[in-house]
């Protein structure tokens, strides 16, 4: 990348882990909460780095940014999290320049997601550009990179059916108890964490099971009672959940917690009790799968069910990775423009100087010289003369390396330090 004029380091790196790799447990232990991604940013920024973007959801964890070396990169993610180098070298990947751009690509419209065609992630990449640029840490690469990638996800929605069905590990828990719970529509259900993904299961649950009898239960009780005003649902108190517990033959764990929140000491029931644990890292702790009446599913695998929508949704890939590459390729267009856009802004310089040295020549020179009118001509001039140098330049049968080199040798341009 050294030779795109973007940034002080010479490449632009993913390193990360998701659920192709990392089990939900390991998934856990890099994931990272705004406190940490706000700190991870500022350290980086601090180290030099001036571009980066960090995600953390609940299928991966990624670094994209420019470095001297990856490791850079990964020694920020391992201090802000609770994993080690070692564990990350197990389940990792790192991708350079192209590679990294294409898996972002990937990532971005949902052809890497573990539900295919899930797209809550780029509203997640959204949120993470906007974090990078209010911390300073977005340079122009950043910025083009995440709207062209917004830009293929918006065509690909409108395109193609490839998000068809709605299926997200919210849907896909509601399928689940929908195919295994006789009677659902009779069953107590108990949905322990409002965020986002659990406000999307309690909208998948009223609307497919038809069930009146379900609780909310937040640790900011405000939040879960927004949503039960919505849905004229019940609210109870943190306190009450071990008593919820009790009567409940569901419960959702949705919650944002580093570490289990619902343990064996919670659990007192004498009916059969359906866990759905639908967070990462793990909130519901491994123990209580040993309990008799106890079911525990956990969204590994909620997200590996596969159904009719998703493979139907197959069918549509080619449709999707098309829109990819013609977005990618005017990014990639983009960014061969930057090569050069040192020595153009070079040749404009130069010719200005030409310019007012003759025009200040000829105002000496001649009577009545019209200075402005000179300017003006003279100007646009130049302004189609360099458009024509960036014309050959762009040209993909021209030599661009040895034009540029041609241009500031003709021209003696000094080129502006990075």
């Amino acid at each position: 990348m050294k030779d795109y004029h973007i940034s002080k380091h010479n490449s632009f790196y993913t390193i990360g882990l998701n659920y192709k790799k990392a089990d939900a447990e390991a998934r856990g232990k890099f994931s990272l909460d705004e406190v940490a991604v706000k700190s991870l940013l500022i350290e980086a920024k601090n180290q030099g780095i001036d571009g980066l973007l960090a995600t953390s959801t609940c299928n991966r964890t990624e670094l994209h940014g420019f470095a001297q070396h990856p490791f850079q990169l990964i020694k920020l993610l391992c201090d802000h999290s609770n994993g080690t180098v070692e564990a990350f070298q197990e389940v990792a990947y790192v991708y350079k320049n192209k590679e990294a751009i294409n898996h972002l690509f990937r990532v971005g419209t949902g052809l890497d997601s573990q539900i295919l065609g899930d797209f809550e992630i780029i509203s997640q990449l959204k949120q993470s550009f906007k974090r990078s640029k209010e911390l300073g840490i977005a340079n122009p690469f950043i910025e083009r990179l995440c709207n062209s990638i917004i830009q293929a996800s918006k065509r690909i929605k409108n395109e193609t059916e490839i998000s068809s069905g709605a299926t997200s590990v919210a849907f896909a828990s509601v399928q689940y108890i929908m195919r295994n719970v006789e009677n659902v529509t009779d069953k107590n259900i108990l949905l322990f964490g409002t965020g986002k993904i659990g406000r999307n299961t309690c909208e998948n649950l009223i609307k497919h099971t038809k069930n009146p009898h379900i609780t909310l239960i937040n640790r900011t009780k405000g939040k879960a009672e927004q949503i039960a005003g919505k849905f004229n649902l019940k609210v109870k108190d943190y306190g009450d959940l071990q008593t919820e517990i009790r009567t409940s033959d569901i419960l959702v764990v949705a919650t944002g917690a580093q570490k289990p929140t619902i343990t064996k000491e919670l659990i007192y029931t004498n009916k059969p009790l359906l866990i759905l644990d639908l967070s990462v890292p793990k909130n519901v702790d491994d123990s209580i799968s040993e309990m008799d009446n106890v079911t525990v599913i956990h969204l590994d695998h909620l997200s590996q069910m596969t159904d009719e929508t998703l493979e139907r949704r197959k069918q549509f890939i080619p449709d999707a990775e098309a829109i990819n590459e013609e977005v990618k390729n005017d990014f990639n267009q983009w960014l061969e423009t930057r090569k050069f856009a040192p020595v153009i802004k070079a040749l404009k310089k130069k010719l200005k100087t030409i310019k007012d040295e003759e025009l200040d020549y000829q105002s000496k020179k001649t009577v009545d010289f019209n200075s402005h009118q000179a300017d003006v001509v003279t100007n646009r001039i130049i302004q189609k003369i360099t458009k024509q140098f960036a014309n050959h330049l762009k040209d993909d049968t021209v030599d661009s390396s040895s034009s540029l080199e041609f241009i500031q040798k003709v021209f003696q341009l000094e080129l502006d330090e990075q």
